[in-house]
Protein backbone atom coordinates (compact mmCIF):
# COMPACT_ATOMS: atom_id res chain seq x y z
CA UNK A 1 0.00 0.00 0.00
CA UNK A 2 1.26 3.88 -0.44
CA UNK A 3 0.29 6.97 -0.10
CA UNK A 4 1.78 10.22 -0.89
CA UNK A 5 1.12 13.79 0.87
CA UNK A 6 3.08 17.03 0.38
CA UNK A 7 5.94 15.81 -2.56
CA UNK A 8 6.94 12.76 0.41
CA UNK A 9 6.61 8.91 -0.44
CA UNK A 10 4.78 6.84 2.04
CA UNK A 11 4.75 2.67 2.19
CA UNK A 12 3.94 0.25 4.68
CA UNK A 13 5.72 -3.32 4.70
CA UNK A 14 5.14 -6.06 6.72
CA UNK A 15 6.91 -9.36 7.50
CA UNK A 16 5.59 -12.37 9.43
CA UNK A 17 5.61 -11.26 12.88
CA UNK A 18 2.38 -11.23 13.62
CA UNK A 19 2.20 -9.11 17.10
CA UNK A 20 3.02 -6.45 16.85
CA UNK A 21 2.60 -6.12 13.58
CA UNK A 22 6.34 -4.51 11.85
CA UNK A 23 4.71 -1.95 9.78
CA UNK A 24 7.23 0.48 7.99
CA UNK A 25 6.85 3.98 5.89
CA UNK A 26 9.27 5.04 4.13
CA UNK A 27 10.14 9.05 3.21
CA UNK A 28 12.85 10.85 1.97
CA UNK A 29 15.06 12.85 5.29
CA UNK A 30 17.93 13.79 6.04
CA UNK A 31 20.98 11.15 7.06
CA UNK A 32 22.98 12.49 9.12
CA UNK A 33 21.20 12.69 12.48
CA UNK A 34 20.58 10.08 15.20
CA UNK A 35 17.26 8.44 16.59
CA UNK A 36 15.88 10.15 19.67
CA UNK A 37 12.01 9.77 21.10
CA UNK A 38 9.71 11.74 22.53
CA UNK A 39 7.57 10.67 25.72
CA UNK A 40 3.55 10.21 25.58
CA UNK A 41 1.16 10.42 28.02
CA UNK A 42 -2.59 10.68 28.14
CA UNK A 43 -4.49 12.95 30.09
CA UNK A 44 -7.64 12.13 31.69
CA UNK A 45 -10.93 13.45 29.84
CA UNK A 46 -13.05 14.98 32.93
CA UNK A 47 -16.59 16.31 33.42
CA UNK A 48 -14.22 20.16 33.33
CA UNK A 49 -13.00 19.30 30.17
CA UNK A 50 -16.76 18.06 28.67
CA UNK A 51 -18.27 21.95 30.32
CA UNK A 52 -15.56 23.46 28.35
CA UNK A 53 -16.21 22.04 25.02
CA UNK A 54 -19.87 22.92 25.66
CA UNK A 55 -18.81 26.27 26.75
CA UNK A 56 -16.99 27.05 23.69
CA UNK A 57 -19.95 25.60 21.56
CA UNK A 58 -22.19 28.55 23.31
CA UNK A 59 -19.51 31.06 22.92
CA UNK A 60 -19.20 30.23 19.15
CA UNK A 61 -23.23 30.57 18.72
CA UNK A 62 -23.26 33.74 20.68
CA UNK A 63 -20.72 35.54 18.61
CA UNK A 64 -22.29 34.19 15.27
CA UNK A 65 -26.06 34.91 16.85
CA UNK A 66 -25.22 38.30 17.50
CA UNK A 67 -24.12 39.41 14.31
CA UNK A 68 -26.29 38.07 12.19
CA UNK A 69 -29.13 39.42 14.25
CA UNK A 70 -27.58 42.92 14.64
CA UNK A 71 -27.08 42.78 10.63
CA UNK A 72 -30.94 42.22 10.32
CA UNK A 73 -31.65 45.32 12.40
CA UNK A 74 -29.34 47.03 10.59
CA UNK A 75 -31.43 45.76 7.56
CA UNK A 76 -34.69 46.83 9.34
CA UNK A 77 -33.83 50.35 10.27
CA UNK A 78 -32.21 50.49 6.14
CA UNK A 79 -28.84 51.32 7.24
CA UNK A 80 -28.19 48.99 4.53
CA UNK A 81 -24.03 50.12 4.27
CA UNK A 82 -23.69 48.79 8.00
CA UNK A 83 -26.00 45.82 7.16
CA UNK A 84 -23.27 44.75 3.93
CA UNK A 85 -20.17 45.63 6.10
CA UNK A 86 -21.73 43.59 9.07
CA UNK A 87 -23.18 40.56 7.03
CA UNK A 88 -19.14 40.48 4.87
CA UNK A 89 -17.67 39.97 8.32
CA UNK A 90 -19.89 37.32 9.20
CA UNK A 91 -20.28 35.58 5.50
CA UNK A 92 -16.96 35.47 4.37
CA UNK A 93 -14.30 34.09 7.24
CA UNK A 94 -17.47 31.79 8.24
CA UNK A 95 -17.20 30.50 4.31
CA UNK A 96 -13.11 30.29 4.33
CA UNK A 97 -13.16 28.44 7.63
CA UNK A 98 -15.70 26.01 6.05
CA UNK A 99 -13.71 25.60 3.11
CA UNK A 100 -10.38 24.55 4.91
CA UNK A 101 -12.67 22.56 7.48
CA UNK A 102 -14.16 20.36 4.40
CA UNK A 103 -10.74 20.56 2.94
CA UNK A 104 -9.23 18.77 5.85
CA UNK A 105 -12.08 16.06 5.87
CA UNK A 106 -11.59 15.04 2.40
CA UNK A 107 -7.90 14.90 2.54
CA UNK A 108 -8.61 12.73 6.20
CA UNK A 109 -11.45 10.35 4.94
CA UNK A 110 -10.34 10.01 1.26
CA UNK A 111 -6.82 8.52 2.05
CA UNK A 112 -7.33 7.15 5.48
CA UNK A 113 -10.46 4.89 3.66
CA UNK A 114 -8.30 3.59 0.62
CA UNK A 115 -5.27 3.43 3.06
CA UNK A 116 -6.65 1.35 5.66
CA UNK A 117 -7.79 -0.84 3.26
CA UNK A 118 -4.31 -1.32 2.12
CA UNK A 119 -2.91 -1.78 5.30
CA UNK A 120 -5.11 -3.80 6.60
CA UNK A 121 -5.00 -6.52 3.66
CA UNK A 122 -1.09 -6.31 3.65
CA UNK A 123 -0.46 -6.99 7.09
CA UNK A 124 -3.30 -9.35 7.82
CA UNK A 125 -3.60 -10.85 4.51
CA UNK A 126 -7.26 -11.52 5.57
CA UNK A 127 -8.79 -14.23 2.82
CA UNK A 128 -11.59 -13.55 0.85
CA UNK A 129 -15.09 -14.23 2.51
CA UNK A 130 -18.34 -15.44 1.31
CA UNK A 131 -19.73 -11.99 2.11
CA UNK A 132 -16.64 -9.59 0.99
CA UNK A 133 -19.14 -8.48 -1.90
CA UNK A 134 -21.92 -7.25 0.97
CA UNK A 135 -19.62 -5.56 2.98
CA UNK A 136 -18.19 -3.77 0.25
CA UNK A 137 -20.99 -2.40 -0.70
CA UNK A 138 -22.19 -1.61 2.64
CA UNK A 139 -19.01 0.49 3.13
CA UNK A 140 -19.49 2.25 -0.22
CA UNK A 141 -22.89 3.05 0.86
CA UNK A 142 -21.90 4.55 4.54
CA UNK A 143 -19.12 6.72 2.37
CA UNK A 144 -21.81 8.13 0.70
CA UNK A 145 -24.18 9.09 3.25
CA UNK A 146 -21.19 10.31 4.95
CA UNK A 147 -20.01 12.77 2.67
CA UNK A 148 -23.71 13.89 1.65
CA UNK A 149 -23.41 14.57 5.07
CA UNK A 150 -20.71 16.86 5.17
CA UNK A 151 -21.14 18.30 2.29
CA UNK A 152 -24.92 19.62 3.93
CA UNK A 153 -23.23 20.50 7.14
CA UNK A 154 -20.47 22.79 5.62
CA UNK A 155 -23.01 24.43 3.14
CA UNK A 156 -25.19 25.11 6.15
CA UNK A 157 -21.76 27.11 8.07
CA UNK A 158 -22.13 24.15 10.52
CA UNK A 159 -18.83 22.37 10.33
CA UNK A 160 -17.22 23.52 13.31
CA UNK A 161 -21.01 22.80 15.43
CA UNK A 162 -20.51 18.88 13.86
CA UNK A 163 -16.78 19.36 14.96
CA UNK A 164 -17.20 20.09 18.50
CA UNK A 165 -20.11 17.36 18.61
CA UNK A 166 -17.55 14.67 17.61
CA UNK A 167 -15.33 15.89 20.38
CA UNK A 168 -17.71 15.76 23.17
CA UNK A 169 -18.49 11.50 21.38
CA UNK A 170 -15.05 11.04 21.21
CA UNK A 171 -14.22 12.44 25.02
CA UNK A 172 -17.05 10.65 26.21
CA UNK A 173 -15.72 7.14 24.50
CA UNK A 174 -12.00 7.78 25.37
CA UNK A 175 -13.22 8.25 29.75
CA UNK A 176 -15.31 5.23 29.00
CA UNK A 177 -12.57 3.62 27.88
CA UNK A 178 -10.44 4.56 30.42
CA UNK A 179 -8.59 7.24 28.64
CA UNK A 180 -6.64 4.83 26.59
CA UNK A 181 -7.16 3.35 23.03
CA UNK A 182 -7.34 4.97 19.93
CA UNK A 183 -10.16 7.38 21.02
CA UNK A 184 -8.10 9.56 22.88
CA UNK A 185 -5.91 9.79 20.14
CA UNK A 186 -8.78 11.09 17.85
CA UNK A 187 -10.13 13.43 20.39
CA UNK A 188 -6.74 15.44 20.28
CA UNK A 189 -6.68 15.60 17.00
CA UNK A 190 -10.00 17.05 16.50
CA UNK A 191 -9.69 19.36 19.60
CA UNK A 192 -6.41 20.55 17.70
CA UNK A 193 -7.89 21.07 14.75
CA UNK A 194 -11.24 22.77 16.10
CA UNK A 195 -8.81 25.47 17.85
CA UNK A 196 -7.08 26.12 14.86
CA UNK A 197 -10.10 26.86 12.86
CA UNK A 198 -11.62 29.03 15.33
CA UNK A 199 -8.41 31.19 15.96
CA UNK A 200 -8.32 31.73 12.05
CA UNK A 201 -11.78 32.80 12.25
CA UNK A 202 -11.65 35.03 15.50
CA UNK A 203 -9.08 37.01 13.62
CA UNK A 204 -10.88 37.12 10.25
CA UNK A 205 -14.41 37.93 11.76
CA UNK A 206 -14.63 38.41 15.51
CA UNK A 207 -11.90 40.76 15.39
CA UNK A 208 -12.82 43.41 12.30
CA UNK A 209 -16.76 42.96 13.54
CA UNK A 210 -15.62 44.21 17.36
CA UNK A 211 -13.55 46.92 15.43
CA UNK A 212 -16.31 47.61 12.93
CA UNK A 213 -19.44 47.85 15.73
CA UNK A 214 -17.33 50.37 17.58
CA UNK A 215 -16.42 52.70 14.98
CA UNK A 216 -20.28 53.06 14.26
CA UNK A 217 -21.34 53.34 17.95
CA UNK A 218 -18.94 56.34 18.40
CA UNK A 219 -19.56 57.76 14.96
CA UNK A 220 -23.46 57.53 16.04
CA UNK A 221 -22.73 58.61 19.59
CA UNK A 222 -25.11 56.25 20.90
CA UNK A 223 -25.31 52.41 21.24
CA UNK A 224 -27.77 50.14 20.63
CA UNK A 225 -28.73 47.27 22.64
CA UNK A 226 -27.60 45.07 19.70
CA UNK A 227 -24.91 46.75 19.10
CA UNK A 228 -22.82 46.10 22.05
CA UNK A 229 -24.31 42.67 23.04
CA UNK A 230 -22.62 41.59 19.46
CA UNK A 231 -19.26 43.75 20.25
CA UNK A 232 -19.13 42.15 23.91
CA UNK A 233 -19.77 38.71 21.65
CA UNK A 234 -16.96 39.30 19.74
CA UNK A 235 -14.52 40.00 22.30
CA UNK A 236 -15.56 37.46 24.54
CA UNK A 237 -14.85 34.88 21.37
CA UNK A 238 -11.52 36.24 20.54
CA UNK A 239 -9.98 36.07 24.52
CA UNK A 240 -12.40 32.77 24.86
CA UNK A 241 -10.36 31.12 21.64
CA UNK A 242 -7.09 32.38 22.51
CA UNK A 243 -6.82 30.61 25.99
CA UNK A 244 -8.25 27.50 24.74
CA UNK A 245 -5.89 27.49 21.73
CA UNK A 246 -3.00 27.62 24.48
CA UNK A 247 -4.73 24.85 26.30
CA UNK A 248 -5.24 22.42 23.43
CA UNK A 249 -1.81 23.01 22.45
CA UNK A 250 -0.14 22.18 25.81
CA UNK A 251 -2.63 19.11 26.28
CA UNK A 252 -0.87 18.02 22.62
CA UNK A 253 2.42 18.06 23.92
CA UNK A 254 3.92 15.56 26.86
CA UNK A 255 6.99 17.83 26.75
CA UNK A 256 5.20 20.20 28.69
CA UNK A 257 2.34 20.33 31.55
CA UNK A 258 -1.18 20.94 31.04
CA UNK A 259 -2.65 24.21 31.76
CA UNK A 260 -5.70 24.35 34.70
CA UNK A 261 -8.62 26.06 34.10
CA UNK A 262 -8.45 28.92 36.58
CA UNK A 263 -4.78 29.55 34.17
CA UNK A 264 -7.22 29.54 31.55
CA UNK A 265 -9.11 31.64 32.79
CA UNK A 266 -7.28 34.28 33.76
CA UNK A 267 -5.49 33.98 30.39
CA UNK A 268 -8.81 35.03 29.08
CA UNK A 269 -9.47 38.36 31.54
CA UNK A 270 -5.86 38.92 30.60
CA UNK A 271 -6.18 38.87 26.43
CA UNK A 272 -10.24 40.39 27.00
CA UNK A 273 -9.17 43.66 28.77
CA UNK A 274 -5.82 44.44 26.59
CA UNK A 275 -8.06 43.24 22.74
CA UNK A 276 -10.77 45.11 24.74
CA UNK A 277 -8.37 48.44 24.70
CA UNK A 278 -6.38 47.75 21.60
CA UNK A 279 -9.94 47.22 19.63
CA UNK A 280 -11.56 50.64 21.44
CA UNK A 281 -8.40 52.73 20.76
CA UNK A 282 -8.72 51.59 16.93
CA UNK A 283 -12.27 52.50 16.61
CA UNK A 284 -12.06 55.87 18.21
CA UNK A 285 -9.09 56.58 15.74
CA UNK A 286 -11.43 55.23 12.70
CA UNK A 287 -14.56 57.09 13.13
CA UNK A 288 -12.37 60.12 12.46
CA UNK A 289 -9.81 58.73 10.43
CA UNK A 290 -11.11 55.82 8.00
CA UNK A 291 -8.92 56.29 5.57
CA UNK A 292 -5.84 56.96 7.53
CA UNK A 293 -6.42 53.43 9.73
CA UNK A 294 -6.40 51.90 6.61
CA UNK A 295 -3.52 52.83 6.11
CA UNK A 296 -2.00 52.14 9.26
CA UNK A 297 -3.60 48.62 9.77
CA UNK A 298 -1.94 47.57 6.19
CA UNK A 299 0.70 48.82 7.45
CA UNK A 300 1.48 47.38 10.88
CA UNK A 301 0.28 43.90 9.41
CA UNK A 302 3.06 43.86 6.83
CA UNK A 303 5.68 45.51 8.91
CA UNK A 304 4.43 42.35 11.41
CA UNK A 305 4.29 39.64 8.97
CA UNK A 306 7.91 41.30 7.49
CA UNK A 307 9.12 40.98 11.69
CA UNK A 308 7.82 37.15 11.50
CA UNK A 309 8.83 35.25 8.56
CA UNK A 310 12.67 37.15 9.23
CA UNK A 311 12.66 35.24 12.50
CA UNK A 312 12.15 32.03 10.56
CA UNK A 313 9.11 30.13 12.20
CA UNK A 314 8.77 26.28 11.38
CA UNK A 315 5.54 25.38 12.52
CA UNK A 316 4.10 23.89 8.38
CA UNK A 317 6.02 20.86 6.52
CA UNK A 318 6.51 23.12 3.42
CA UNK A 319 7.71 26.41 2.41
CA UNK A 320 4.48 28.18 1.12
CA UNK A 321 2.22 26.68 3.70
CA UNK A 322 4.76 28.49 5.84
CA UNK A 323 4.33 32.13 4.80
CA UNK A 324 0.78 31.67 4.36
CA UNK A 325 0.66 30.88 8.01
CA UNK A 326 2.94 34.22 8.45
CA UNK A 327 0.84 36.15 7.16
CA UNK A 328 -2.74 34.78 8.94
CA UNK A 329 -0.27 34.93 12.17
CA UNK A 330 0.51 38.78 10.96
CA UNK A 331 -3.41 39.42 11.18
CA UNK A 332 -3.22 38.13 14.89
CA UNK A 333 -0.39 40.62 15.34
CA UNK A 334 -2.50 43.37 14.58
CA UNK A 335 -4.46 43.24 18.14
CA UNK A 336 -2.55 41.02 20.32
CA UNK A 337 1.00 39.33 20.65
CA UNK A 338 1.07 35.35 19.57
CA UNK A 339 4.58 33.78 19.98
CA UNK A 340 5.38 31.76 17.00
CA UNK A 341 9.04 30.76 17.55
CA UNK A 342 10.96 28.82 20.25
CA UNK A 343 13.98 30.76 22.40
CA UNK A 344 14.30 33.50 24.64
CA UNK A 345 10.83 35.13 23.62
CA UNK A 346 11.03 37.86 26.34
CA UNK A 347 12.56 40.72 24.36
CA UNK A 348 10.43 40.06 21.16
CA UNK A 349 7.60 40.03 23.92
CA UNK A 350 8.17 43.68 25.55
CA UNK A 351 9.65 45.16 21.94
CA UNK A 352 5.35 44.42 20.50
CA UNK A 353 4.23 45.80 23.41
CA UNK A 354 5.83 48.70 23.53
CA UNK A 355 5.48 49.47 19.86
CA UNK A 356 1.47 48.40 20.36
CA UNK A 357 1.28 51.22 23.02
CA UNK A 358 2.81 53.59 21.14
CA UNK A 359 0.56 53.31 18.51
CA UNK A 360 -2.34 53.19 21.08
CA UNK A 361 -1.03 56.12 22.75
CA UNK A 362 -0.30 58.11 19.12
CA UNK A 363 -4.22 56.77 17.91
CA UNK A 364 -6.08 58.07 21.41
CA UNK A 365 -4.33 61.13 21.22
CA UNK A 366 -5.34 61.88 17.52
CA UNK A 367 -8.86 61.18 18.06
CA UNK A 368 -9.27 63.36 21.13
CA UNK A 369 -7.41 66.19 19.43
CA UNK A 370 -9.41 65.83 16.27
CA UNK A 371 -12.84 64.13 17.17
CA UNK A 372 -16.08 66.01 16.86
CA UNK A 373 -17.50 68.99 17.91
CA UNK A 374 -20.31 66.55 19.47
CA UNK A 375 -17.51 64.73 21.88
CA UNK A 376 -17.48 67.06 25.14
CA UNK A 377 -14.14 66.61 26.61
CA UNK A 378 -15.91 65.23 29.78
CA UNK A 379 -17.05 62.36 27.38
CA UNK A 380 -13.64 62.28 25.89
CA UNK A 381 -11.49 62.12 29.39
CA UNK A 382 -14.08 59.16 30.26
CA UNK A 383 -13.61 57.24 27.45
CA UNK A 384 -9.60 58.03 27.62
CA UNK A 385 -9.94 56.58 31.01
CA UNK A 386 -11.85 53.15 29.98
CA UNK A 387 -8.93 52.68 27.74
CA UNK A 388 -6.32 53.19 29.90
CA UNK A 389 -7.51 50.98 32.79
CA UNK A 390 -8.82 48.54 30.68
CA UNK A 391 -5.02 47.69 29.45
CA UNK A 392 -3.88 48.25 33.11
CA UNK A 393 -6.00 45.32 33.80
CA UNK A 394 -4.62 42.77 31.48
CA UNK A 395 -1.50 43.92 32.46
CA UNK A 396 -2.84 43.18 36.47
CA UNK A 397 -4.05 39.41 35.01
CA UNK A 398 -1.19 38.69 32.58
CA UNK A 399 1.64 39.13 35.80
CA UNK A 400 -1.28 36.80 37.67
CA UNK A 401 -1.03 34.52 35.30
CA UNK A 402 2.90 34.16 35.37
CA UNK A 403 3.35 34.70 39.06
CA UNK A 404 0.78 32.44 40.11
CA UNK A 405 -0.90 29.94 37.49
CA UNK A 406 1.95 29.22 35.21
CA UNK A 407 1.72 25.47 34.25
CA UNK A 408 6.14 25.32 34.46
CA UNK A 409 4.97 27.29 38.07
CA UNK A 410 4.97 30.79 39.51
CA UNK A 411 7.86 33.38 38.01
CA UNK A 412 9.34 35.60 40.88
CA UNK A 413 10.37 38.96 40.33
CA UNK A 414 13.72 37.83 40.04
CA UNK A 415 13.17 35.19 37.55
CA UNK A 416 11.64 37.67 35.35
CA UNK A 417 15.01 38.48 33.82
CA UNK A 418 16.07 34.29 32.42
CA UNK A 419 12.25 33.43 30.85
CA UNK A 420 11.27 33.13 27.95
CA UNK A 421 7.93 33.08 25.84
CA UNK A 422 5.65 30.34 26.20
CA UNK A 423 2.60 28.91 24.10
CA UNK A 424 0.88 31.24 22.10
CA UNK A 425 1.62 34.02 24.01
CA UNK A 426 5.32 33.28 26.83
CA UNK A 427 6.89 30.36 27.42
CA UNK A 428 10.58 29.73 28.32
CA UNK A 429 12.20 27.79 31.06
CA UNK A 430 12.65 30.10 33.80
CA UNK A 431 16.24 29.93 35.24
CA UNK A 432 18.48 32.54 37.03
CA UNK A 433 21.89 33.86 35.33
CA UNK A 434 23.91 31.34 37.82
CA UNK A 435 21.96 28.37 36.79
CA UNK A 436 21.63 29.60 32.78
CA UNK A 437 24.49 27.38 30.48
CA UNK A 438 25.30 28.44 27.16
CA UNK A 439 25.29 24.91 25.94
CA UNK A 440 22.17 23.50 25.15
CA UNK A 441 20.48 20.31 27.37
CA UNK A 442 21.69 16.59 25.49
CA UNK A 443 18.57 15.57 24.28
CA UNK A 444 17.44 19.29 22.79
CA UNK A 445 16.02 18.84 19.01
CA UNK A 446 15.62 20.73 16.68
CA UNK A 447 12.96 21.28 14.29
CA UNK A 448 12.79 19.04 10.85
CA UNK A 449 13.02 20.73 7.29
CA UNK A 450 9.98 22.40 5.97
CA UNK A 451 10.10 20.62 3.10
CA UNK A 452 10.08 16.96 2.54
CA UNK A 453 12.05 16.12 -1.07
CA UNK A 454 9.87 14.09 -3.39
CA UNK A 455 11.56 10.63 -4.47
CA UNK A 456 11.33 9.54 -7.57
CA UNK A 457 8.08 7.20 -8.21
CA UNK A 458 6.85 8.70 -5.55
CA UNK A 459 3.52 9.30 -7.24
CA UNK A 460 3.88 5.51 -8.30
CA UNK A 461 3.31 4.82 -4.56
CA UNK A 462 6.90 2.95 -4.99
CA UNK A 463 9.57 3.02 -2.67
CA UNK A 464 12.41 4.36 -3.52
CA UNK A 465 16.11 2.32 -2.56
CA UNK A 466 18.11 4.76 0.28
CA UNK A 467 14.87 6.29 1.64
CA UNK A 468 14.93 6.80 5.35
CA UNK A 469 12.16 4.76 7.80
CA UNK A 470 9.64 7.62 9.28
CA UNK A 471 7.58 5.12 10.87
CA UNK A 472 8.72 1.82 12.24
CA UNK A 473 6.65 0.45 14.56
CA UNK A 474 8.08 -3.02 16.25
CA UNK A 475 7.98 -4.23 19.91
CA UNK A 476 10.21 -3.02 22.68
CA UNK A 477 11.06 -3.58 26.32
CA UNK A 478 13.78 -0.48 26.84
CA UNK A 479 12.89 1.83 29.61
CA UNK A 480 13.97 5.48 29.93
CA UNK A 481 14.56 7.69 32.32
CA UNK A 482 11.53 9.51 33.72
CA UNK A 483 11.37 13.12 32.65
CA UNK A 484 8.03 13.89 34.24
CA UNK A 485 5.60 12.39 36.78
CA UNK A 486 3.61 10.34 34.73
CA UNK A 487 4.26 6.68 34.37
CA UNK A 488 5.91 5.34 31.33
CA UNK A 489 4.49 2.30 29.30
CA UNK A 490 7.06 0.61 28.11
CA UNK A 491 5.74 -2.88 26.15
CA UNK A 492 3.63 -2.78 22.51
CA UNK A 493 4.82 -1.58 19.47
CA UNK A 494 6.70 2.04 18.59
CA UNK A 495 6.30 4.18 16.03
CA UNK A 496 9.17 6.11 15.26
CA UNK A 497 9.54 9.15 13.22
CA UNK A 498 12.81 9.57 11.32
CA UNK A 499 12.27 13.55 11.88
CA UNK A 500 13.51 15.92 14.76
CA UNK A 501 10.54 16.81 16.36
CA UNK A 502 8.51 20.56 16.58
CA UNK A 503 9.52 22.74 19.47
CA UNK A 504 7.06 24.07 21.32
CA UNK A 505 5.22 26.32 20.50
CA UNK A 506 4.52 24.89 17.41
CA UNK A 507 2.36 21.77 17.41
CA UNK A 508 4.28 18.45 17.27
CA UNK A 509 4.48 17.56 13.00
CA UNK A 510 1.86 14.41 13.53
CA UNK A 511 -0.61 17.12 14.34
CA UNK A 512 0.13 19.68 11.54
CA UNK A 513 1.25 17.15 8.90
CA UNK A 514 -1.68 15.56 8.10
CA UNK A 515 0.03 12.34 6.05
CA UNK A 516 1.65 11.68 9.46
CA UNK A 517 -1.62 11.97 11.29
CA UNK A 518 -3.17 9.83 8.75
CA UNK A 519 -0.28 6.66 8.40
CA UNK A 520 -0.81 7.11 12.41
CA UNK A 521 -4.21 6.53 12.57
CA UNK A 522 -3.94 3.44 9.79
CA UNK A 523 -1.05 1.89 12.06
CA UNK A 524 -3.20 2.01 15.19
CA UNK A 525 -6.36 0.34 12.87
CA UNK A 526 -3.80 -2.39 12.62
CA UNK A 527 -1.94 -2.68 15.65
CA UNK A 528 -3.95 -4.44 18.63
CA UNK A 529 -1.86 -2.06 21.32
CA UNK A 530 -1.98 1.40 20.88
CA UNK A 531 1.37 2.57 19.38
CA UNK A 532 3.79 4.79 21.46
CA UNK A 533 5.23 7.86 19.09
CA UNK A 534 9.46 8.55 18.98
CA UNK A 535 11.32 11.24 16.91
CA UNK A 536 14.27 10.77 16.55
CA UNK A 537 17.13 13.05 18.43
CA UNK A 538 19.86 15.59 17.17
CA UNK A 539 22.28 14.64 19.87
CA UNK A 540 22.18 10.87 20.71
CA UNK A 541 23.67 8.45 18.06
CA UNK A 542 21.10 5.33 19.40
CA UNK A 543 17.53 5.13 21.03
CA UNK A 544 17.60 5.59 24.41
CA UNK A 545 14.27 6.38 25.76
CA UNK A 546 10.77 5.70 24.38
CA UNK A 547 7.94 7.01 25.99
CA UNK A 548 4.01 6.33 25.95
CA UNK A 549 1.74 7.94 23.34
CA UNK A 550 -1.22 10.38 23.99
CA UNK A 551 -3.52 7.60 22.76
Amino acid sequence: MAAKSDGAALSVQTTENPVPPPLQCMVAAEPDQGPSSCRYASKPYSLLDCCWVLCSLLVFFSDGATDLWLAADYYLRRDYWWFGLTLVFVVVPSAVVQVLSFRWIVYDYTDISGSSSGAVAAVSAAANTAGAGTESGTRTCCRVCMWLFQSILHLLQLGQVWRYVHALYLGAQSSWHGNRGHFHWRLMCECADITMLRLLEAFLKSAPQLVLQLSIMIHANHVLPLQGLSASASLVSLAWIIASYQKTLRDSRDDKLPMSYKAVIVQMLWHFFTIGARTIAFALFASVFQLYFGIFVVSHWCLMTFWIIQGETDFCMSKWEEIIYNMVVGIVYIFCWFNVKEGRARFRMWLYHTVTLVENVSLIAAWYLYRGPNTSDFYALIVVCVVVCSYALGIFFMLGYYCLLHPDGPVSAAQWGGCVEDGGLMVESCVTPAEASPLPPPDVVTSPPRTLTRTAGADRGEVVPGDLAVFQVRSTTTISPALAPRPLRTEGPVIRIDLPRKRYPAWDAHFIDRRLRKTILVLENTSPVTPRIQYRSLSKPKEVMEYETTV
